[in-house]
C-alpha cells in the first residue's frame, strides 16, 4: 500500500501494472482483514478450519496478499530512490524522512483503531534493512533477499518475510525487471507458481501448517504473474478499470477501510470469528465497491489520494500539486 510510483514531474510515466496488482492485493488484503479488524482489536492471523469455505479461504486469501504488498513496497522504494536522485542532492535524506512519517501513521492507525497494522512493520523493517541496502550492489541484495526468504520461509512466519521480500523488490527494480513488466506475459512462470502450489496447499489444507509461509509465496507468485498475463490480453481495460483506482489510492483505502470495518462490525450480530463467509464477503465487497466508486471520482479530479498528497507532502517537504490541470480553475500547490 506505500508504494510511490514514478513521478510524472520527473519525465516517468506511472507503471500502471503495479497499480492494477496494487489494487488487486487491496480486494484481498481487505478480505483477510474483515474479521481481524472487528475482533475487539486482536490481531487474528488464522482462523480455525470449519468448513470447506473457511478452508479454501485459509488456502487462497490468509497472508497470501501480504506478500504482493511487500514486495510493491521494495519495488516502491527503489524507484522513488531512482525518481529523487534527479532532483534532489540528498535521496536518501528524503527516503528516511517517508519512512519516518509512515512509521507516525502506523502507530497512530495501530493505536488508535487496530493492533494487526502493517504499516508499523513496514517503516521499521523499512529503516533497518531497505533504506541501508541502497549502499550495497544489486547482486547483493539479490543475494541477500534470497537468504531472508528462505531462512522466514523455513523458521520464521509472515511478519519475517518482510526483509526479503522487501529486498526482492528492490532488486527487481535495480535490475531493470519492473521497467519492462508493462512488455512482459509471464506465462511459464505463472504455470511453474500455479504447479509447484497445487501440492504444498494440499499439504496445508492435511494440517501441515509448516508449509504455510511457503504456499503464501507460491500463491501470491501465481497471482502477480496471472495478473500481467491478464494485461496482455483484451482484458486488459477492464482490470484497470477495476484495480486501478483503487490501487492508486491504496493508503487511502487501507486506513478508511479499517475505520469502515469496525463501524459496519457494530451492526452485525455475533462476534467476529463466528461471522458466515457470506457475511465476511458481504462487507468485504460493500467497502471495496464504495471505495472505488469514491477512488474512480476522485481521481478524475485530483492527482493524489488524500493521505498519498499528505505522504508526498511530508516527503518532499512541499506542497504537491493535488488539482488536475484542466479539473478546475487553477492547481492547488505545486508540483515538488
Amino acid at each position: 500500500m506505500a508504494h510511490e510510483s514514478p513521478s510524472e514531474a520527473a519525465g516517468r510515466p506511472r507503471i500502471a501494472a503495479l497499480d492494477v496488482v496494487r489494487g488487486f492485493a487491496l480486494c484481498g488484503i481487505l478480505l483477510a482483514n474483515v474479521q481481524p479488524i472487528a475482533n475487539a482489536g486482536e490481531i487474528v492471523l488464522e482462523h480455525p478450519v470449519e468448513t470447506t469455505g473457511t478452508m479454501w479461504l485459509g488456502l487462497l486469501v490468509h497472508q497470501r496478499f501480504f506478500a504482493i504488498f511487500s514486495l510493491l513496497f521494495g519495488i516502491g522504494f527503489s524507484l522513488l530512490l531512482d525518481s529523487a536522485a534527479g532532483r534532489t542532492p540528498s535521496p536518501r535524506l528524503l527516503l528516511l524522512r517517508r519512512l519516518l512519517v509512515l512509521l507516525g501513521m502506523g502507530l497512530i492507525h495501530m493505536f488508535a483503531l487496530w493492533r494487526g497494522d502493517i504499516l508499523t512493520i513496514y517503516a521499521v523493517v523499512g529503516l533497518v534493512v531497505l533504506l541501508p541496502s541502497t549502499w550495497l550492489p544489486r547482486w547483493a541484495v539479490t543475494g541477500l533477499a534470497a537468504v531472508f526468504i528462505a531462512v522466514a520461509a523455513a523458521f520464521g512466519g509472515f511478519t519475517a518475510l518482510v526483509p526479503g521480500l522487501f529486498l526482492a523488490g528492490s532488486a527487481l527494480t535495480r535490475y531493470g525487471v519492473i521497467d519492462r513488466m508493462e512488455r512482459s506475459s509471464p506465462v511459464l512462470l505463472t504455470v511453474l507458481f500455479g504447479a509447484v502450489a497445487v501440492p504444498v496447499l494440499w499439504l496445508q489444507a492435511h494440517g501441515h501448517d509448516e508449509v504455510f509461509a511457503v504456499a503464501g509465496l507460491l500463491v501470491a507468485g501465481f497471482y502477480v504473474c496471472g495478473l500481467l498475463v491478464l494485461l496482455r490480453t483484451p482484458l486488459r481495460p477492464a482490470l484497470q478499470v477495476v484495480f486501478a483506482p483503487l490501487g492508486r489510492m491504496a493508503l487511502t483505502n487501507y486506513l478508511s477501510a479499517t475505520i469502515l470495518v469496525l463501524l459496519i462490525s457494530q451492526a452485525v450480530d455475533g462476534p467476529p470469528d463466528s461471522w458466515p463467509l457470506t457475511t465476511v464477503f458481504a462487507i468485504a465487497g460493500a467497502i471495496l465497491a464504495s471505495q472505488w466508486l469514491l477512488s474512480t471520482l476522485w481521481l478524475r479530479r485530483y492527482r493524489y489520494g488524500p493521505m498519498e498528497w499528505l505522504w508526498r507532502w511530508a516527503t518532499w517537504l512541499r506542497r504537491p500539486a493535488m488539482q488536475r490541470i484542466g479539473a478546475g480553475t487553477r492547481s492547488i500547490g505545486h508540483e515538488p
